[in-house]
């Protein structure tokens, strides 16, 4: 799944991880393949899976509504 780096950033910033944030900003491209750059997430303490169900109006949302 694809994820702008935007959304991995704020994500970040608002968990207080200005450190984090700062890195990948640094280091992750525009847009942040989950499968692609899970080395990257994983190098950053960002699982994707969980990644996935933070993001705000994500699919995170969607399953959760699921029961998933």
């Amino acid at each position: 799944m694809h994820i702008d780096k935007s959304q991995i950033l704020e994500l970040l910033r608002h968990q207080g991880e200005n450190d984090k944030a700062a890195q990948a900003e640094s280091e992750l491209p525009e847009q942040v393949d989950t499968d692609q750059h899970a080395d990257l997430l994983s190098k950053l303490g960002i699982n994707p899976a969980e990644l996935l169900g933070k993001l705000p109006g994500g699919l995170g949302d969607k399953l959760g509504g699921l029961g998933l």
